[in-house]
């Protein structure tokens, strides 16, 4: 993971201001991934050569999801072309396109019986298309292997081109997930090559073609909760509908530090103030990712 000079200013200046974290909460521990179901569904991604966003984000709800047989595909390999300051994903110029992976990927679906799948990818902002032809025929092959699975695809921005987001209209998911992940304040040093208003723009082309909408983000990064709250009512204004809310926590020294741990208490105003805005579901807790109880969110479908 390599920041830009600019992040780094912005990382100097949390770790110079942010007050004191102390140890780490107990509601943000979790339990070590064990059991036969999280044994298989290994098994499963390392033999058909398959990336997951749940290992490459560490994500800490791995354990629990694997356990129920469920897991996030990532999808376009495993090298982004972003330089995110959160993410733990491997930065660089990705591998020459894998035209074989939705037919695994499919297969994987199938072989682990899902009812509810979700596919996300890295960001490959040098393809023409960002990856949406690879998208649109994951989701047809799924469809044509398991036709009662229900699809949710967090998608990146595709640099706001309209002809990738016709694209995955060819095959539509589900649910049409893509993450804001911060406030608009912070976008530079947390999402340096991508915009605010974009992601928005995004949600509303797809809320406007029918589809069911649903966008997350990360909080306790520097944000104040005004801006929580503003930004919210932003993604509600642009039609999404599903919110997922949750802790950010640092990888490694090297990314972005965590400004503060953010209290229960807080997460339940969140979720609160969403709901009365009419959202149809807010997952607003520190452990809650993007994929958190996503196959939950397929029965609002």
């Amino acid at each position: 993971m390599k920041i830009n000079q600019h992040q780094l200013a912005f990382k100097e200046s949390i770790e110079k201001e942010k007050p004191e974290l102390g140890k780490r909460p107990d509601w943000l521990r979790v339990r070590l991934p064990t059991g036969k179901n999280y044994k298989d569904v290994y098994d499963i991604m390392r033999t058909a050569k398959l990336n997951t966003v749940c290992e490459e984000a560490r994500c800490p709800n791995i354990a629990e999801c694997w356990s129920r047989r469920t897991a996030t595909f990532m999808i376009l390999g495993d090298t982004c072309t972003r330089s995110c300051g959160f993410c733990n994903v491997k930065l660089g110029m990705p591998n020459e396109l894998d035209l074989d992976e939705p037919r695994r990927v499919a297969e994987s679906v199938e072989k682990l019986n899902l009812r509810h799948v979700v596919i996300t990818s890295v960001n490959r902002d040098e393809l023409h298309d960002g990856g949406a032809s690879i998208f649109s025929e994951t989701v047809r092959l799924i469809r044509r292997k398991m036709p009662h699975t229900t699809i949710e695809i967090l998608i990146p921005d595709f640099k706001g081109e309209e002809h990738a987001f016709e694209i995955i209209m060819e095959n539509p998911p589900d649910i049409l997930n893509h993450n804001l992940e911060t406030v608009k304040r912070l976008y530079h040093a947390v999402r340096p090559q991508a915009k605010y208003q974009r992601s928005l723009n995004l949600i509303s082309w797809f809320k406007q073609k029918g589809l069911r909408t649903k966008s997350g983000i990360m909080v306790g990064i520097g944000e104040e909760n005004e801006e929580v709250f503003d930004l919210m009512k932003d993604l509600f204004n642009s039609g999404c509908e599903i919110m997922t809310i949750g802790q950010y926590l640092q990888p490694t020294k090297n990314h972005l530090p965590v400004h503060r741990y953010v209290t229960l208490d807080e997460f339940k105003q969140f979720k609160e103030f969403g709901l009365q805005l009419g959202f149809k579901a807010v997952e607003s807790a520190p452990l809650v990712r993007s994929s958190y109880h996503a196959d939950k969110h397929a029965e609002l479908v």
